[in-house]
């Protein structure tokens, strides 16, 4: 009888080897259309888009990651008054009720995925802008190719597995950075 090894899973923080990320490079050379062109139409620079995925990391090591978003409720609302039933209430006290409600009783979970960490940085435009978002999208595509030999797996559905970490996260981002700097266009003059 042949004796087999059992088939193990990616270990914490996954390890993105050089030759991983050369194996990305040759993906995006044979890529339809540029990797490093936005929704803009214009080119960033690799140190553009390494700067973007590294204020991802601060952002997620700030805020924290989460696989989902999700929005936490503690409390049963179920035995609360509905103050939109309540025909007494004046309009600014309805107002009131409202904003009482926005500000004290969502609990908004402060965790990001990593498309909402992306998307963040991008639209707070000092670390980056959104065609580095995009772009910062299709490199780690490419490397999550590259990393799992499928020709169409995506970072952000790679980076939802249940079993993924913050550490996964942050390893992808980090070689995302480096696979930037090491391939992508030089800056513009």
């Amino acid at each position: 009888m042949p004796k087999t090894t059992p088939k193990t899973t990616t270990s914490p923080a996954a390890p993105f080897t050089d030759a991983t990320l050369r194996t990305a490079q040759e993906l995006v050379v044979e890529s339809y259309g540029s990797v490093w062109t936005g929704p803009s139409g214009e080119e960033s620079s690799g140190e553009a888009v390494a700067r973007h995925l590294e204020a991802t990391v601060t952002l997620l090591d700030k805020d924290g990651w989460t696989g989902v978003h999700t929005y936490n409720r503690d409390r049963d609302q179920s035995s609360e008054a509905n103050p939109a039933d309540d025909e007494s209430m004046t309009v600014k006290q309805m107002v009131r009720a409202l904003l009482r409600f926005i500000h004290e009783d969502i609990d908004l979970d402060p965790r990001r995925t990593l498309s909402t960490a992306l998307r963040h940085v991008g639209e707070k435009g000092v670390d980056g802008d959104t065609d580095t978002d995009r772009v910062a999208g299709y490199v780690l595509d490419r490397l999550i190719q590259a990393h799992t030999g499928s020709p169409s797996a995506r970072a952000t559905a790679w980076s939802e597995r249940q079993h993924r970490t913050h550490a996964d996260i942050t390893a992808l981002l980090c070689a995302g950075a480096r696979f930037a700097r090491t391939y992508g266009p030089a800056l513009a003059p």
